[in-house]
Order: structure tokens, then sequence, then C-alpha cells
């Protein structure tokens, strides 16, 4: 390669890695559509978040209420929403889509033919979905995890963005039985997140990253854990998130939805001392019947690094 072309990469890697470290806004969504209105609207919803040219898009799961049906139709139907959207958007599977979808009501599916149908549908690209691409690396890349192409990671104003397939209803620990487990997928699956999730932080500490931002669907049960009763689901995700957060300079965001709760609080604390954790901050998007999106921002040379911004939503016709 000639000198001159040498020279010009070195500048192109440069602009990439500075445009990585600049800071940007991005939208955080999650447990919807979960009535007619709210399906309805969610197109007009996306769209006023186009207008805020967000540099991305997250669905931290349950594109569906936990009463209705699990066919290859919704999903599909949900799948052309966010393909429609301008902004790259990154979905992150909720338990409503698959681990609750052996209700009668969902259509008595088997949970495990459904994951596999959110695979096939959701994740067949090195893409966000939407119409403006947005690289980013699925753990499927390693041979060792083909099976999960749902834990992505990616890389956006100084900070590193990972999403684990950690839903409700308990993380499936029991399959559709309701007790006994844990089930054989459940203890694949929590290995190979257990992975993603420690490769994640080494990556963060080798580029020496400002933060992390984690999202899954669940929540995982705080406030159970810090009073010595953690829910077996999950008692490991936290254990590891803890410790990893506590050997991290940097500031960690754990991003959910499940509980329908929206907040921005810190309930990590010290097993031992019981003190809150200060480098970790939880963000609970909405859920219904409460409609609406969080506008955050990642900005490394910003001492919090992330920031966040609650908007409820409001359509012009009131929801019967």
């Amino acid at each position: 390669m000639k000198p001159k072309s040498l020279f010009l990469l070195g500048l192109l890697a440069g602009a990439i890695a500075v445009a990585s470290a600049q800071g940007v806004s991005f939208g955080l969504i999650g447990d919807m559509p979960y009535s007619d209105w709210e399906r309805q609207h969610l197109p007009d919803l996306l769209a006023d978040l186009d207008r805020e040219e967000l540099a991305f898009v997250i669905h931290d799961g349950d594109i569906k209420s936990g009463s209705s049906v699990c066919s290859d139709a919704v999903l599909r139907d949900i799948l052309g929403v966010f393909q429609a959207s301008k902004t790259p958007l990154i979905y992150v599977p909720g338990d409503n889509e698959w681990t609750d979808c052996h209700r009668q009501s969902n259509g008595g599916y088997d949970p495990l033919e459904r994951l596999h149908k959110l695979r096939e549908l959701f994740f067949t690209e090195d893409t966000a979905l939407g119409q403006r691409p947005l690289a980013l690396e699925r753990q499927s890349r390693d041979p060792a995890f083909a099976s999960y192409p749902e834990n992505v990671r990616w890389e956006a104003g100084g900070a590193l963005f990972v999403g684990l397939n950690v839903p409700g209803s308990e993380n499936n620990f029991h399959g559709s039985t309701g007790h006994g487990g844990p089930v054989p997928e459940f203890i694949a699956r929590s290995a190979a997140n257990r992975v993603w999730l420690a490769q994640a932080f080494a990556h963060a500490r080798a580029r020496q990253l400002a933060g992390i931002l984690i999202v899954i669907q669940a929540n995982p049960g705080f406030e159970d854990a810090n009073q010595g009763r953690p829910r077996p689901g999950y008692q490991d995700f936290l254990t590891q998130l803890r410790a990893q957060t506590q050997a991290f300079v940097g500031q960690v965001v754990l991003v959910h939805g499940d509980s329908h709760w929206q907040r921005v609080d810190q309930p990590l604390r010290d097993p031992v001392s019981q003190q809150v954790i200060s480098n970790f901050t939880r963000v609970e998007t909405f859920g219904y019947p409460f409609f609406g999106w969080i506008k955050a921002s990642v900005d490394a040379g910003d001492p919090q690094v992330f920031r966040f911004s609650p908007r409820p939503w409001r359509a012009s016709a009131t929801p019967p």
C-alpha cells in the first residue's frame, strides 16, 4: 500500500475514534405496545423520536401484552414498525414475546420455538433495525455462542452499550412449569450472558471508556437482593453486575422495563456494608398504562457521563 493511502487510512481511523467519543443523544422505550391504542400510536411516537435527531433508540423488550397472542403475524407487524424507524433501533427481547407464550391466552406456543422465531426475524443482520444503519457486534460472531445473536454491543459517546437477553417471568428459570428449575435453556443462556457481560467490562477497561450502559428487559429485583432474598432467576446476574461495577472506574447504567414504574435511582448496594454503590444507576422505562420515552445523553467529558430526561407522550386525541 502506498504511503499516501496509509496516511489517509490513519486520518479516517482517527476521525472515527473522535466521532465515537463525541457526546450523543439517544432514546429509551419499552413495554410497548400493550393495547390497540398504543399500537396505533407507536409509529407516531417513533416519528417524534425521529424528529429529535437521536443517534439511536433502544427498546428494552415486551413488544406485546402478556395476555395477547404470540403469532408470527404479531411479531412481523412490530418488526415492520421498527424497520420503518428513521433512527437506528436496537431491540432486546422481553418475556411477553417468548417465555410467556405457553399461556393459552397467548396461543399455547412453545416458548423456545418463539425465541427461535424472534432470532430469525429481529437479529439476522449485524446492524440495528431501522432505515439508518448502525453497526452492532453480536455475540453470535463467536462460534461458541452462535445461538445468541440478540446479545449485542456497540460504542457511542465514549461509552459501551450492551444488550442482554434477560427477560421477566423469572428469566425462564422454571421454564413453563412455574416451579422447579433451573431448566436447561436458562442454564445455557445464563452462561452466554455471563461471558458477554464479562467481555463487555473487559472491553470498556481496555478502551478506557467512561461508562457502560447495559440493557435487559427484566426488573432483576434489587430490593429483594438487598434484603438477602435474591430471586433465583437473577441472583447470579446481580452478583456479577455488582462485582464488575465495583471494579470499574467509570459509570455503569442498567436500563430495564418489566415492572412499568418509570424511575431513575441507585438501588445497587454492597452486600456487606449496605452502602449504595455510587457509580451505578438504574433506569426503568415507561410501561403500560403510561406511554412515553426517555431522552438520554452520553458524553465522556461530562462527570456524570449519562443523563436522562423522561418524556411522557400525549397524542392529539385522548386514549379511550
